[in-house]
């Protein structure tokens, strides 16, 4: 250690760590421009100019190691007058418009000249004369701005390693620049954003940025889009080390049916992901699916939080994905909890609307044992009426009773012999029961639901399926491989149509339609739909299925206050799950109506977390299970990163797969997960990157 004196305060510091360093740690603020904490010191900006006794003349604090028994100054009149000409020096050359910067409030520079003073104007001004480069995904560089600080060339070279950035000459002015000025691309840029990030003045900068989240949430908008908040990087990056059994404990830290979601997890993720803006978003469901299905559970089993017993006990009415995610941490909160389930097996739609041949009944089988093994008691064929009456043996209820029962369009001919409910015939064709369909099919819906009633359908051995919905095609609610596998196993998809009637006497005999010129909803949510005229046509079908919505299966005489279809109501959706009775709750989609599975899930999180608040604990239900390390920020080089291709899964072609229930996507192969999962941007390692020590910080700590 070594004894140093800085302004008259005394401090022990480590053998030659840098003097500013040293003093921004202690809270002695030291102006600076060029230097930041995680980079290599550079004394460029002239900024931090200190002067030690017995030393002539002045040194940068960034470069100066600390020796013991150093007595520094970091203010004489001698040291602001330097400053201020090296001031002058950068913003002799940087535009004055400060007010209109858009970085403007959180510019170094500007704190800068807060500190040191205002500008003199002795020097002459000068225009650079750089053309914006807006041509590069995800960043814009406006070397006009530039001050020279060297920041982003240290971050580029030195704290990853990409080496795309360097100085360049143009004329008499230096700048920082690709070779031959080439697109970030082109250069092979990783687009880590770390170039961005460290940059003092929004010379490179984030083309855009949400302002509206917070700042880890705009960063890494993936695992901000994940409604569970799944560490998506995280779980990538250990794939793409083939740490398969870390990856999958990564994802288990928030839900309990990874390999369930690697099959049919909406993705939504995938539409907010980075990557999308240099090629195509990363495959990050297939990417969840490989690692759930190579684990073995050495990072996780037995290895959980299970906290000791309460003497509470917990009654889950439901066993979908948010009753059984509830039950699941409810459980680890140390509470004994039964789950009761009306059908012959829990999963809830992902058993008995999801079919089989997206998501094989064995892996929902799997990983519901894994909820029993950790204590749960279920009891299956076990429909609750009346969920007050649990309250005389529970000391809390949670109803997750989703939407098992389907919606009848109030229209013409929909209660003729033929016309079939979507929930009742998907959980008919999963239990193998009679469907009650012909062999001429009319399903009415655009969504996910109303594809696999469509599908599901054709693999019963229907001859002729039409599927119609009001949406236009481009914005359909179901998945765009949802509609192109359907359209290739010979499903006709008919989008913009009405529902004018359900034609027949005693049986079903087809469905009048007329073509859709615009869909859209008024403030109160009421559809405005505008009819072509004298675009009527019929399509003729023995069976209608609708396919436009499900609710809760579930009545007033349950004794519970209901909402808006049929929807349990609770006080606060995300943040008060509590019914209109005392001691139940209720979460999934029996509260918001039918959303998807990884919504329950997380719905589910936030029932067990309230629910155990209302029993005496404190709500957390986190934990680690995959080991904690540090990722290393030296990502290196990548030739032809920017053009690498989005590796997709192995489909079976219809010919094979359109007759029957066998699994037909088999996910990336094994030769190339890797390459997908390094063709991550890695967003989040940019968090990592230290804050820059502002005046502004300094000084709001002084006045505290």
């Amino acid at each position: 250690m070594a004894v140093i004196t800085i302004d008259g305060i005394r401090l022990e510091v480590s053998d030659n760590k840098n003097v500013l360093d040293a003093a921004l740690e202690n809270g002695i603020y030291i102006p600076h421009l060029c230097h930041h904490k995680d980079l290599n010191p550079l004394g460029s900006c002239r900024m931090c100019i200190v002067e030690v006794e017995g030393q002539e003349g002045v040194v940068t604090s960034c470069t100066l190691k600390a020796k013991d028994g150093m007595t520094i100054r970091t203010k004489t009149p001698e040291i602001e007058r330097l400053r201020m000409l090296a001031l002058e020096l950068l913003l002799a050359g940087h535009p004055e418009d400060c007010s209109t910067c858009p970085k403007y409030g959180n510019c170094e520079l500007q704190m800068l000249i807060q500190y040191i003073g205002p500008k003199t104007g002795r020097l002459k001004l000068r225009t650079k004369g750089f053309k914006a480069e807006e041509g590069n995904p995800l960043i814009l560089h406006d070397m006009n701005r530039c001050v020279l600080c060297g920041r982003c060339v240290r971050a580029c070279n030195e704290l990853r390693g990409v080496k795309v950035l360097q100085y360049q000459k143009k004329e008499m002015e230096t700048y920082v620049g690709t070779l031959h000025n080439k697109l970030l691309k082109d250069a092979d840029c990783r687009f880590c954003g770390a170039c961005a990030e460290v940059c003092p003045t929004g010379t490179i900068r984030d083309k855009v940025i949400n302002s509206e989240v917070k700042k880890e949430d705009a960063v890494v908008p993936c695992r901000h889009a994940c409604p569970a908040h799944t560490d998506i990087p995280r779980y990538i990056r250990h794939v793409k080390n083939g740490e398969y059994d870390e990856a999958a404990a990564v994802i288990r830290e928030k839900v309990p049916f990874p390999r369930a979601l690697g099959y049919i997890c909406t993705h939504v993720c995938e539409l907010e992901c980075k990557r999308k803006e240099v090629s195509e978003a990363m495959s990050i469901r297939d990417i969840k699916r490989y690692a759930a299905d190579h684990d073995t559970g050495s990072c996780w089993k037995g290895k959980g939080k299970q906290l000791a017993d309460t003497g509470k006990k917990v009654c889950v009415v439901g066993g979908g994905p948010a009753g059984l995610t509830a039950a699941y941490y409810l459980r680890k909160q140390g509470h004994e909890v039964t789950l009761k389930e009306a059908l012959p097996t829990v999963g809830g739609m992902m058993s008995y609307g999801i079919p089989s041949y997206r998501l094989p009944r064995e892996i929902i089988a799997e990983e519901a044992a894994v909820i029993e093994a950790a204590g749960v008691k279920i009891e299956v064929n076990t429909k609750v009426e009346k969920p007050v009456d649990l309250l005389k043996e529970y000391d809390a209820v949670l109803m997750t009773i989703g939407g098992h029962k389907g919606v009848r369009l109030p229209m013409e001919g929909n209660d003729l012999e033929g016309v079939v409910l979507n929930a009742d015939f998907l959980r008919n064709a999963s239990m193998g029961k009679e469907t009650g369909i012909g062999k001429r099919i009319i399903v009415l819906g655009g969504g996910n639901v109303a594809f696999d009633c469509a599908r599901t359908a054709k693999r019963l051995g229907a001859e002729e399926i039409h599927l119609a919905c009001l949406e236009a095609r481009d914005v359909m609610t179901a998945d765009d491989e949802e509609i192109e596998q359907a359209q290739e196993e010979g499903i006709f998809v008919h989008p913009a149509q009405t529902f004018e009637r359900i034609t027949g006497t005693d049986h079903v005999t087809g469905v009048d339609f007329m073509n859709v010129e615009s869909f859209t909803f008024d403030e109160n949510r009421r559809a405005i739909i505008q009819k072509e005229e004298g675009s009527e046509h019929h399509i003729e079908g023995d069976t209608v299925i609708f396919a436009v919505g499900q609710r809760p299966d579930i009545t007033e005489e349950a004794g519970l206050e209901l909402g808006r279809a049929n929807s349990i109501a609770v006080k606060d959706m995300e943040t008060n799950k509590a019914t209109s009775v005392e001691g139940i709750f209720a979460a999934g989609d029996a509260i918001y109506g039918t959303k998807s599975v990884i919504m329950a899930i997380q719905s589910g999180r936030e029932a067990a977390s309230e629910v155990d608040r209302y029993l005496g604990g404190d709500g957390d239900i986190s934990e680690v299970l995959a080991p904690v390390q540090e990722a290393d920020p030296f990502i290196g080089q990548c030739p032809g990163f920017g053009y690498l291709e989005k590796k997709h899964t192995q489909v079976d072609g219809p010919e094979k797969r359109s007759d029957n229930f066998n699994l037909f996507d088999h996910g990336i192969c094994d030769g190339d997960i890797c390459a997908e999962a390094g063709r991550c941007l890695q967003c989040d390692l940019r968090l990592k990157i230290s804050k820059p020590s502002l005046w502004g910080d300094f000084s709001e700590s002084k006045e505290a």
